[in-house]
């Protein structure tokens, strides 16, 4: 059974959301009203995808109700924000980006007033999330990278994979370069988008992405100060993968420099 957690904004209203095997998971119809969708349930069907919604788990309100609605996660939120027309869907994201979410991963929780109103009660349940969180995050972590690594290996069989196939592999900063931009911006605002996310100080594609072949994740080797070698995992994308975010950032109405310049002239 999931406990369902409430964030009020003033501006907003109220979200529910819970955590289902460690990820943010908002209740669908809460978001489409927010954003404006005049059928919440349509809104749901036509623009999240399957694998971004649940209506399978049964979740308790504060005063014990089960309820079984349409659950949907970060990347299915982003898909309603892209499709949203009302203006306020910015500030909405801002909201969920800056403060919801951050706060979500930091404690597994929304610290909600009612909850820092009882010093005892929100030590107890940090202390019990911490300790859950933390045997938790190790296997997440492993079990992320090789997924994506086996999704990598995986042969790829129609023509176009074949065509595009290229031994090189470039870091974001190279690609965030050709668009003027830094690889922090660039990362973020993948993020954002729905593309990909962070575990452990690595970034890895969401499910959607991480079997087309667009990254590669590389461990790097390194000693430190003391001559200790340590070992970190980091994230390269294909030229398949940078086809893939030209295309994906030319929807967005971002061009590389060099275009940008062909158009102004």
């Amino acid at each position: 059974m999931n406990e369902l957690q409430v964030f009020n904004n003033a501006e907003f209203g109220s979200v529910r959301t819970t955590i289902i095997d460690g990820e943010p998971f908002f209740v669908g119809k809460d978001v489409a009203e927010i954003l404006g969708y005049s059928n919440p349930r349509k809104a749901l069907a036509d623009h999240v995808e399957a694998e971004d919604k649940t209506d399978g788990v049964t979740i308790r309100d504060s005063i014990g109700r089960e309820q079984n609605p349409i659950l949907i996660n970060e990347s299915g939120l982003y898909s309603l924000l892209l499709r949203s027309c009302l203006p306020k869907a910015t500030q909405f994201k801002r909201w969920v980006t800056s403060e919801v979410l951050p706060s979500i991963r930091k404690y597994g929780i929304y610290a909600m007033e009612d909850l820092l109103e009882n010093p005892d009660f929100a030590i107890a349940a940090f202390t019990r999330l911490k300790e859950e969180r933390k045997k938790r995050e190790a296997l997440e972590f492993t079990v992320a990278v090789q997924k994506q690594k086996i999704a990598e290996l995986r042969p790829k069989a129609c023509y176009y994979d074949v065509v595009l196939k290229c031994k090189d592999i470039i870091p974001i900063r190279v690609i965030a370069k050709d668009y003027g931009k830094s690889a922090q911006w660039m990362n973020n605002f993948l993020h954002e988008l729905g593309v990909q996310y962070k575990q452990s100080d690595i970034w890895l594609l969401y499910q959607k992405y991480a079997e087309k072949g667009y990254t590669n994740i590389k461990t790097h080797t390194y000693k430190d100060s003391n001559g200790i070698t340590h070992s970190k995992e980091h994230t390269y994308w294909t030229q398949k993968g940078r086809l893939f975010l030209y295309d994906f950032l030319k929807g967005e109405g971002i061009l590389p420099l060099i275009e940008r310049g062909k158009n102004n002239g």
